[in-house]
């Protein structure tokens, strides 16, 4: 999508703060962040949001949740203290960015209910 924040991140239209990209995902950091560790792990096909994954994504969300999360919690330091993944799903669920994207953040304890 050409409108889309986060394809053009992904296509490098829009500069970020990498700290990880392959074929299929990006992850930088947040631009306002709720926690000392807070990345963004955005696929670079546009989804609009986990409600809208198909069969065809079973592959993109193995990889985000099975190669991409553990990588990055434990280069960035927070995989042996603990971290919170966050989806927002919809305007009720507080999506702000309708692009598919997780939140990696810790660092610090977290709290519960987050909000």
């Amino acid at each position: 999508m050409s409108d889309c924040i986060f394809c053009k991140i992904a296509a490098g239209e829009i500069p970020a703060q990498k700290v990880f990209e392959d074929d299929s995902v990006i992850a930088f950091k947040d631009l306002s962040p709720k926690a000392p560790v807070h990345v963004l792990i955005v696929p670079k096909k546009h989804v609009q949001s986990v409600a809208h994954f198909t069969a065809d994504d079973k592959d993109l969300a193995a990889h985000i949740f099975v190669d991409v999360v553990p990588k990055l919690a434990t280069e960035l330091g927070v995989a042996d203290g603990g971290f919170r993944l966050v989806m927002n799903t919809g305007d009720d669920g507080g999506q702000t960015v309708n692009h598919l994207h997780v939140h990696l953040l810790g660092g610090r304890k977290m709290t519960w209910p987050p909000g």
